[in-house]
C-alpha cells in the first residue's frame, strides 16, 4: 500500500482520464535516469530502455522501462530474464488498444510475462534464480512488478516516500510462509545440529530465503514467479524513483536513500546511494541502484519583467508557488496541481487464478482461445480454465476463461502444490558455502 496515507483509496483509471479531459491536455513528463553499481559477485544486472514507441488504436505514444535483476546461485536466470521478460510481457497485451486499455492491461500482462519467463528458463534445467523489479513508465503513470527483495520507492516532489514493491523475504510474510508449507515446502533456519539454528528463514529444499523469484527450479515450484504489482499516477509535479538491489536496502532505509541524494542529478544520485550503502555495511553483496527522475517539461523562460519587479520575478523562479487567497491576476495564473500520488492498482496474490482473472479490456475477448500465459493458440475444447479445480463457488464453471494450455496448467498445479516438484532434502545437508550462493 502507499506509505503516505493509511486511508488511501484506489482511484479508477477512467476517473483520472475524465478529470484530464475536463482540463487542458496534460503534457508528458521529461524522464532522466542514472545508475551505479559496486560488484561483489557480478550477479546484478540492469535493463533500461527509454522512448519505446507503441502504436495505439488512437495514435502513437512512448513508454520507458527500467528493470533490476539480482541473481543468485549464478547469473544465468538474471541474464535470461533481462533478455526475454519485456518481450514476454508485451506479447501478453493485445494489439490496437488505446492508451487507457493498454495501461489497464499491464498488470495482467506482467503476471503472464513473469510466469512465462520462469517456465521457459526452467526448461534449460539451470538452478540459478533472480529477483526482479520491473518498472514501466507511460506518461505520468508508473507500473511496478516485483519478485524477491530488490525494491522500488518513489519520492514525490514534496518529499513524501511511497513504496512501490513488496519484500518477498520469508522473514517478512507469515502468509507467504503458510502458502509454501501448504504447498509441500518446508520453512526453517539452517540446522547445524544439536538443535542449533542459525541465519534467516529459508525454504527447503534449496535454502532460498525468498518466497518468490524467477528460476530456482531445484528449490520447488512453490517459489513462485507471480509478481506483486502496483500502479500509481503521479501529479504533474513529478517525482523520483529509486530502484535498488538488497545491497542498498540492507544498509539504508528508504528515507535515508532519498535524503542522501536529494537535489543531485540522477547519475550522481545513484552513485551517492551506492557509496552510502557500501560505507555503512561494506561490500558484502552486489550493490546496484537506478535513479529515475520524472519531471514536468521545462517551459521557455517568460519575458523578463521591468527592472523594478526583477527581484520578485527571481524568487518566483526559485520556489514553486502554491495558490493563495489573493485575487490578483498573477495568482490566478500561478495555479499548480497539488502534489498527490494516486493509486490505480495493487495486487500481491500468488494465485494465478486470481491474477489472470483480473479485469482487462473487453476487446481482449478475441484472445479467448489463446493461453493466458504463453500466448499459444488453443483449439476450442482443448484449453483448461484457470478456474479448474478451484474451491471458489463463484468459479465452478470449468468453461469460464481465461484458459491455459496443458503445459501452463501443469505449471500452475505445481505452483499450488498439486504436483510433485523436486525431492525434499533435509536442511542438515546444506553447507554454509552453498547457502551463500543462494543469497540475492
Amino acid at each position: 500500500m502507499l506509505s503516505k496515507r493509511d486511508d488511501h483509496h484506489t482511484v479508477p483509471l477512467s476517473v483520472l482520464l475524465k478529470r484530464e479531459l475536463a482540463n487542458e491536455k496534460i503534457e508528458r513528463p521529461e524522464i532522466s535516469h542514472g545508475q551505479a553499481n559496486q560488484s561483489k559477485k557480478g550477479e546484478d544486472l540492469t535493463f533500461i530502455k527509454t522512448e519505446c514507441e507503441r502504436v495505439l488504436g488512437d495514435g502513437v505514444t512512448t513508454y520507458s522501462v527500467f528493470a533490476l535483476f539480482d541473481g543468485h546461485n549464478g547469473s544465468a536466470a538474471a541474464i535470461y530474464s533481462k533478455e526475454n521478460l519485456l518481450t514476454n510481457i508485451l506479447h501478453a497485451i493485445p494489439p490496437d488498444l488505446n492508451s487507457n486499455e493498454w495501461i489497464s492491461a499491464l498488470p495482467r500482462a506482467l503476471v503472464a510475462g513473469f510466469v512465462k519467463t520462469d517456465s521457459d528458463f526452467q526448461e534449460k534445467a539451470q538452478t540459478s534464480g533472480t529477483t526482479v523489479t520491473f518498472v514501466i513508465i507511460e506518461g505520468w503513470i508508473v507500473t511496478v512488478a516485483s519478485v524477491g527483495d530488490s525494491r522500488a520507492i518513489l519520492e514525490s516532489s514534496e518529499g513524501d516516500i511511497y513504496y512501490l514493491s513488496a519484500d518477498h523475504r520469508l522473514e517478512c510474510s507469515e502468509e507467504e510462509r503458510e502458502r509454501i508449507t501448504s504447498s509441500g515446502g518446508e520453512v526453517g533456519r539452517l540446522n547445524t545440529g544439536g538443535g542449533t539454528e542459525i541465519g534467516p528463514l529459508r525454504c527447503w529444499p534449496g535454502g532460498l530465503c525468498l518466497s518468490r523469484s524467477i528460476g530456482d527450479m531445484d528449490v520447488g515450484e512453490f517459489i513462485v514467479p507471480v509478481p506483486y504489482v502496483k500502479q500509481v499516477k503521479l501529479s504533474t509535479t513529478g517525482g523520483r524513483l529509486i530502484i535498488s538491489s538488497d545491497g542498498v536496502w540492507d544498509a539504508l532505509s528508504a528515507e535515508t536513500a532519498a535524503e542522501c541524494c536529494r537535489g543531485m542529478p540522477p547519475d550522481a544520485a545513484a552513485s551517492e546511494i551506492v557509496q552510502e550503502a557500501v560505507q555503512l555495511k561494506g561490500l558484502r553483496d552486489d550493490t546496484t541502484c537506478i535513479v529515475v527522475d520524472i519531471k514536468p517539461p521545462e517551459k521557455p523562460d517568460p519575458p523578463k519583467p521591468p527592472p523594478k519587479k526583477q527581484g520578485k520575478g527571481v524568487f518566483k523562479s526559485m520556489f514553486r508557488k502554491k495558490p493563495s487567497g489573493s485575487s490578483s491576476q498573477v495568482d490566478k495564473e500561478e495555479i499548480f496541481e497539488p502534489d498527490v500520488v494516486e493509486e490505480l492498482f495493487e495486487e500481491g496474490s500468488a494465485s494465478l487464478s486470481k491474477r489472470l482473472d483480473s479485469k482487462y479490456p473487453i476487446c481482449n475477448m478475441f484472445k479467448l482461445f489463446m493461453c493466458a500465459v504463453c500466448q499459444v493458440e488453443i483449439k476450442p475444447g482443448e484449453g483448461i480454465s484457470v478456474h479448474a479445480g478451484t474451491s471458489d463457488p463463484r468459479k465452478l464453471r470449468p468453461w469460464d476463461g481465461p484458459f491455459l494450455c496443458l503445459t501452463c496448467q501443469e505449471k500452475k498445479e505445481a505452483m499450488e502444490g498439486k504436483r510433485p516438484s523436486g525431492g525434499m532434502h533435509s536442511r542438515f545437508l546444506y553447507s554454509v558455502e552453498h547457502l551463500k550462493n543462494r543469497e540475492t
